[in-house]
């Protein structure tokens, strides 16, 4: 592989799989080589090509955002004991509903592979044919909402079956209606800032990639909960080899969003490096774009959402804990494990 302009065709290559990946009666995405090593899906050429771009970029004199997912390190609501204190009271239906939340909101990420993205390059002075960003809009973006809502009409799932099967691997059947989702779990629009003297388009796609890697970073939270419930001896006990394995499909998960936080890491630390035409002909540093729009979107990440979500949840599992037949020492029990990140 040579040069650092790919065709579509190339970036949606996958690895040549020995075994697909087919769990709960699902066919998956992604598969496994000749020693059991599950892949994932299309990485042939699009891993190799961040990395690649990623080294020029270094050479540039730029880096990726320098970011992981530790800034969300407060403490989720509820905690992992609360979850697990609610699983062994028979209130499992809490982490039931997240499982298949993660999987709806999941499925809403296709979208990625049907949108249309502005030019960038009309916006920005530097050549970025051969950068991520010259292949936003040439497969990388398409390859990132496959990886999430799958190819349905091939019968290929990707990251929103993956969800619901692990689900009933853990819990078999069960009776729990269906939960209401979130419409959104990004930064709600009406806190979206234009950036000054970019196009409407430029904004808001610099904007949606920050908001993106915001998702990621706190996925990858939830999903490391997930992956410790699911391992615990204590809970699903009657399920427990199942349990084990969905376990397995997390961590399979968790590998395919890697090359996401990769990726987006890249495209904004590409663009913090290049320089935006203005509308007056004026040319601004990517830093003065991307930097003040990061920082807000951290400070609602870490300060204004937590605490929304928390009384939301909070609500939802009075309400729950209360049609225990055990209910005011169920919640004494809870409420003490506040604050408790175990």
């Amino acid at each position: 592989m040579t040069g650092a302009v790919f065709s579509e065709d190339e970036l949606m290559r996958s690895h040549p799989y020995v075994q697909p990946q087919v769990e709960a009666g699902h066919r998956l995405h992604g598969g496994f080589d000749a020693e059991g090593r599950y892949i994932p899906p299309r990485l042939l050429v699009r891993g190799p090509a961040i990395e690649q771009w990623t080294r020029a970029l270094r050479a540039r004199g730029g880096a990726p955002l320098p970011a992981d997912s530790s800034l969300l390190a407060g403490i989720r609501y509820p905690s992992a004991a609360q979850q697990k204190l609610l699983i062994q009271e028979g209130l499992g239906q809490t982490f039931w509903n997240t499982l298949t939340i993660t999987g709806r909101i999941e499925a809403r990420g296709r979208i990625l592979a049907e949108m249309e993205f502005p030019d960038l390059q009309r916006s920005i002075v530097e050549d970025i044919s051969a950068m991520g960003i010259g292949h936003l809009g040439k497969g990388l973006l398409r390859a990132h909402g496959l990886d999430e809502g799958g190819e349905p009409e091939a019968g290929i799932g990707g990251h929103d079956v993956m969800w619901f099967a692990l689900r009933d691997l853990a819990f078999g059947p069960v009776d729990f209606p269906e939960p209401e989702v979130p419409e959104a779990i990004g930064r709600p629009e009406s806190l979206h800032q234009p950036l000054p003297g970019l196009s409407e388009g430029v904004s808001r796609l610099i904007d949606f990639l920050a908001n993106l890697l915001i998702i990621e970073f706190r996925a990858e939270r939830g999903f490391s909960m997930t992956e410790t419930l699911l391992l615990d001896p204590d809970l699903f006990v009657e399920r427990r080899a199942q349990a084990e394995h969905a376990a397995e499909i997390v961590r399979r998960i968790r590998q395919d969003e890697e090359v996401h936080v990769r990726s987006l890491r890249l495209y904004l630390g590409e663009l913090r490096a290049v320089h935006f035409r203005l509308h007056s002909g004026a040319q601004l540093p990517g830093r003065e774009v991307v930097d003040p729009l990061w920082e807000g979107l951290v400070r609602w990440a870490t300060q204004d959402q937590p605490k929304l979500a928390a009384e939301q949840q909070r609500q939802i599992l009075t309400q729950r804990i209360a049609a225990h037949p055990e209910a005011e020492r169920v919640r004494r029990a809870f409420d003490a494990l506040e604050g408790d990140p175990s």
